[in-house]
């Protein structure tokens, strides 16, 4: 009987300790041994030129199920997921009916078990409805958090006063993540959008909306004594203002806010019309300082599909969002070819990051004992990205046509091969990550 199920080899590994030429092995769908190991394994794979970092968690994407599965639902967004190297995501609870629920929660984590190609967890919804039940649903098993929406939402889903997100962190005992804009503000200058113009949309969505909700929620969360979670900071203000806080402030960032600008609305129009908006190059730099410095904590896409009919109807008609989640790794990885970010900064963005915020068990280190989900790139491959290539329902990207350096080669779920050199090897192992 061979001693591991699984061994990689001739691999550069990326973890805690370095970026160091080791093998890895499996067995059980735990990583069982890192170093110089003898061939004892039902199968050998040869990673010869491909470094093995661990498995990248998407921590913010929308994969609109239950209610709007004509853009996407949870086996194609994980489709999209796998294919672009990421292994884990935590779901959004905007779909219909909204994930505010203890029964709502249950029946995603039944929707997802075994149909998902990645693992996953879930958020709940914030409300001003259910803030009595919210210490107990946080703590579901699945359940990444609670999310709030404090502009940006319609709804129960919106929770734009400072009363209700007070009550909200007071009932909270687990990290809860928010998008921050002011609605108050986003009321007072709807009158500045401009009929079939999306580069309106940042006039509108301005810089100062984002700041004043951001200063506004983290007095809220010192004054509870609670820690927040900033998701999508997109202006430079904000993480300058949140540099002074991270006692009390994670911070998420996204590749199009580090990798699109204002200039992209004359040529992709409501293809880059997202919430909060992509700025001017301005932001964008003040957004790279927040990663360099390591103010910014993790990297998510907000991964949000709509198909391009829905995106064809004129600005401000047209619904904000974009697809992310198969984007993620390649468009970060050319990034750090380029020399914006070292692959260990990569790394502790999209895995330890995520271990370290959340409290996720046997996720997002190389170590042994840790789940072996892995994802394997090729640093030198140069490839350009298509909208053939996504896998979402929504079937394009803002990035069809980029050339990028840095490809997923393979994804591994608990040992699993479930993407190996862009064809879907096994199918539907998804399970629900643990939390602390």
């Amino acid at each position: 009987m061979a001693l591991f199920d699984l061994i990689f080899k001739n691999a550069t590994l990326v973890n805690h300790q370095g970026v160091f030429d080791a093998d890895l092995a499996v067995r059980d769908g735990r990583i069982a041994d890192i170093g110089g190991i003898a061939n004892e394994a039902n199968e050998i794979i040869d990673c010869t030129g491909l470094h093995i970092l661990p498995g990248v968690i998407d921590t913010q994407v929308h994969f609109r199920e239950p209610g709007a599965e004509h853009k996407e639902d949870l086996c194609s967004g994980s489709l999209s997921a796998v294919m672009g190297g990421v292994t884990g995501v935590f779901e959004m609870p905007n779909t219909h009916p909204l994930t505010v629920s203890k029964e709502a929660f249950d029946d995603k984590i039944s929707r997802a078990t075994g149909r998902m190609h990645c693992d996953f967890a879930f958020y709940v919804g914030g409300t001003h409805e259910n803030v009595d039940q919210l210490g107990v649903l946080e703590k579901l098993p699945g359940c990444a958090g609670v999310k709030v929406f404090m502009g940006s939402s319609t709804g129960s889903l919106l929770v734009a006063d400072d009363e209700g997100v007070a009550a909200i962190l007071d009932a909270v005992s687990r990290r809860a993540a928010f998008h921050s804009e002011d609605e108050y503000r986003l009321e007072e200058r709807k009158h500045l959008r401009v009929e079939g113009d999306p580069g309106s949309h940042p006039v509108w969505r301005d810089a100062e909306a984002a700041l004043i909700s951001t200063r506004r929620l983290v007095s809220l969360a010192r004054a509870a004594e609670k820690r927040i979670h900033v998701l999508h900071v997109s202006t430079a203000d904000e993480m300058e203002f949140l540099a002074g806080h991270k006692d009390v402030a994670s911070v998420e960032v996204t590749p199009h806010h580090l990798t699109l600008d204002d200039s992209d609305y004359q040529t992709q129009g409501t293809l880059v019309q997202m919430n909060p908006p992509v700025r001017g190059l301005a932001h964008q730099q003040g957004i790279w300082r927040g990663v360099e410095n390591s103010v910014a904590d993790i990297l998510g896409s907000d991964h949000a599909p709509h198909t391009l009919e829905e995106k064809a109807q004129a600005y401000p008609k047209s619904p904000s969002g974009m697809t992310g989640v198969q984007t993620l790794v390649p468009v970060m990885l050319d990034h750090v070819n380029n020399g914006r970010l070292s692959l260990q900064r990569f790394v502790d963005m999209t895995s330890a990051g995520p271990n370290r915020l959340f409290g996720l068990v046997g996720k997002g280190r190389l170590a042994v004992g840790y789940d072996a989900d892995l994802t394997i790139v090729d640093l030198k491959r140069t490839k350009t990205i298509t909208n053939n290539w996504i896998a979402s329902k929504a079937g394009w990207t803002p990035y069809h046509g980029k050339k990028v350096t840095g490809w997923p080669v393979g994804t591994f779920v608990r040992g699993n091969k479930v993407m190996w050199e862009g064809e879907l090897v096994e199918k539907s192992l998804g399970q629900a990550m643990i939390f602390v």
